[in-house]
């Protein structure tokens, strides 16, 4: 239902600007489309990186790696492959719930959800290219440490 009125609008807006001056609008469409599609083979090769790592790290795979014993080891571990890994929201959160049905602990868990949301090793180039090497390291530097300290409460609330 979003997206059909996200569609809408957008439509509808491009419409009016296109009643409005015809001529802005349709440069501002070839702008928007050169920029899109100097986009898409990064895109491309993000989407075949997702193919793969999930094709690869099943959650009965991660799960005897991260179970409720393996400690630091397994968030530590959880963490690596979370900032490397790039997998959609409405994918991870139900993969979480599926790794601890399996086994998994709950920092273990955390550590691998937050780490996937917020750490981006894989779009690291992308970032870089849009918003300079050093704004996308320290981005991603902070938000692995964040995805740590979330990890370490999650810990202490839910193990101790």
């Amino acid at each position: 239902m979003t997206g059909l009125i996200l569609y809408s609008t957008a439509t509808i807006l491009v419409s009016v600007s296109f009643f409005k001056n015809q001529a802005k609008t349709k440069q501002a469409l070839i702008k928007a489309w050169k920029g899109f599609s100097k986009l898409i083979p990064q895109v491309l090769v993000i989407m075949i990186l997702v193919g793969v790592s999930l094709a690869l790290l099943t959650p009965e795979m991660i799960s005897t790696l991260i179970g409720d014993e393996s400690g630091i080891f397994g968030v530590a571990f959880s963490l690596i492959i979370g900032s490397i890994t790039l997998i959609p929201s409405f994918i991870v959160f139900p993969l979480g719930g599926v790794l601890l049905e399996n086994g998994a602990g709950y920092p273990q868990v955390a550590a691998f959800v937050s780490s996937v949301m917020a750490v981006g090793i894989m779009t690291l180039p992308v970032e870089t290219q849009y918003f300079g090497k050093s704004v996308a390291i320290w981005r991603n530097m902070s938000a692995l440490l964040i995805s740590i300290l979330f990890t370490f409460v999650i810990w202490v609330v839910m193990v101790v």
